[in-house]
């Protein structure tokens, strides 16, 4: 007979309670190592599965990634090497004879040269707001084809006069090439992947220059003095001699009308899950920062101090370039292995400072140094150095500004701005052969360059503990993101791309 442990003869028994603890506890004991026993076993295959999805999203972020350089990169790249071209035409054109055609004697050239850099640099602003109000497939193509037919108009021009107004015109249609461009591809990359995007859109077009540049050159010392001298160009200026070139721009322009893609949403060439991907990608990264339009949002940019530092950066960049023309191979090599570096380390200061030094080392010896040689290698540096800084900066500018409509007006204030060296570039060069004013100035633009990114670098770092202290003071976290979505890059959530962990 089974008698019950509650039975009133055994249920205050001792004895028989110190063998139910006991019993109890060994039984839970048991459950324990039990427990632990398959937590030791399960957990192995958890980490296995999470690592084969993440690698798996990463790989198919990669894919993606791909697929979007595939289709956007050549073809930006192509706009910005017609942009080039047909900016630097003039240098072609006197050449072809432009300088005895229309008298540019004294100055009169260098003025010329250097008036496109004034419309170039006010009307960036403005036309990266166009940009933001129209759609890139409307307003990018549409000032190509502005500027192509411009140059190709630039033949009828017969007197100094005359050249002055078109090279304004045409610095108003070029203007919003470059900026726009950058901003467009921020609509397109995470921060993180911007960096070598920007870099390869930027070499890539430059060293289709050398090489177009290369050509040119040739072609026009040897065959067309032939056809200046034929009376189908009798009466040019020297642009006659190039207008099939701004020709090509106008039927690129056209065809951009159809063949441009605006953002990641509306891409034919992606899947809708692809899509999908992209877009949460992008709002992940900006952590759903505000994407309308508002005028608040301008001022906001023309009035922070961090976009003025960043001017001095990229001034100070692009001040450099200024003797690095003929090395351009050297310098597009160093831009693409540093902008694939800043973004696999995610880091952007650094490495301005690092090639700001590089390239001031090249200039100091190209200012104490009399030899063709050492002069040779000096550009080499100042190349290898000056190039990269470039599209590094634009990266870093385009990562710290929240909203996307005040990082087209950074982005754009960065570049005109900073384009306004222009204006000196034609005339510090001239007390050759050593071009100790050139070389100078551009020494104090780089140092100038290093000390303001030293400046940002601990101005980033200093907003971002501030916002993360105020985070977990506050416990704001992201499910608040939505809160904070119109304040842009002073959101608390926000976080500037300087140190590795952003």
């Amino acid at each position: 007979m089974f008698i019950s442990s509650t039975h009133p003869r055994f249920s205050n028994s001792p004895c028989r309670t110190e063998t139910t603890q006991s019993e109890s506890s060994l039984s839970s004991e048991k459950v324990k190592d039990n427990i632990k026993d398959t937590v030791q076993e399960v957990l192995p295959a958890i980490k296995d599965v999470e690592a084969i999805r993440v690698n798996y999203d990463d790989k198919e972020r990669s894919r993606i990634l791909r697929k979007m350089d595939l289709r956007l990169l050549p073809f930006v790249s192509l706009l910005y090497l017609l942009s080039f071209l047909d900016r630097s035409n003039i240098g072609n054109a006197r050449v072809a004879g432009m300088a005895e055609d229309l008298n540019l004697v004294g100055l009169k050239y260098n003025v010329a040269a250097a008036v496109f850099s004034i419309p170039y640099a006010l009307v960036e602003v403005p036309s990266n707001i166009a940009l933001k109000l129209f759609r890139p497939s409307i307003w990018i193509p549409s000032i190509m084809l502005a500027w192509g037919i411009i140059m190709t108009l630039m033949c009828l021009v017969n007197s100094y006069a005359g050249l002055i107004v078109a090279r304004l015109f045409l610095g108003v249609a070029e203007a919003g090439l470059f900026p726009g461009i950058t901003f467009y591809l921020s609509h397109w990359y995470p921060r993180r992947k911007f960096a070598m995007r920007i870099a390869i859109f930027f070499s890539a077009a430059t060293i289709a220059v050398m090489l177009s540049k290369a050509h040119l050159v040739g072609s026009l010392h040897s065959g067309l003095r032939k056809w200046m001298a034929s009376e189908a160009f009798m009466g040019g200026n020297g642009f006659s001699a190039l207008k099939d070139l701004s020709a090509a721009t106008v039927v690129v322009a056209t065809l951009s009308y159809f063949f441009m893609y605006d953002y990641p949403e509306t891409a034919s060439f992606l899947t809708e899950s692809e899509r999908r991907h992209v877009v949460e990608m992008l709002k992940e990264d900006s952590r759903s920062l505000a994407t309308g339009f508002d005028k608040k949002y301008i001022f906001q940019a023309m009035t922070d101090y961090k976009t003025y530092a960043q001017i001095g950066i990229h001034m100070g960049s692009a001040q450099a370039q200024l003797l690095t023309v003929p090395i351009f191979a050297c310098g597009c090599c160093s831009t693409v292995v540093i902008g694939i570096l800043s973004d696999k380390f995610n880091i952007r200061g650094p490495f301005i400072i690092g090639c700001a030094l590089v390239s001031m080392v090249g200039y100091i010896v190209l200012y104490t140094t009399s030899t063709p040689g050492a002069g040779y290698v000096g550009c080499i540096i100042a190349a290898v150095g000056v190039f990269p800084t470039v599209p590094v900066d634009l990266a870093w500018i385009g990562g710290n500004v929240g909203g996307t409509l005040k990082r087209g007006v950074a982005i754009a204030m960065v570049i005109g701005m900073g384009n306004l060296g222009g204006l000196c570039s034609a005339f510090i060069y001239f007390d050759g052969p050593r071009f100790h004013h050139g070389h100078g100035t551009i020494m104090g633009w780089l140092g100038l360059s290093i000390l303001l990114t030293c400046f940002m670098m601990y101005d980033y770092d200093r907003c971002n503990n501030v916002k993360e202290a105020l985070c977990q003071s506050e416990g704001i976290d992201e499910s608040h993101s939505d809160a904070f979505a119109e304040l842009g890059d002073h959101s608390p959530l926000f976080r500037s791309a300087h140190t590795p962990h952003i």
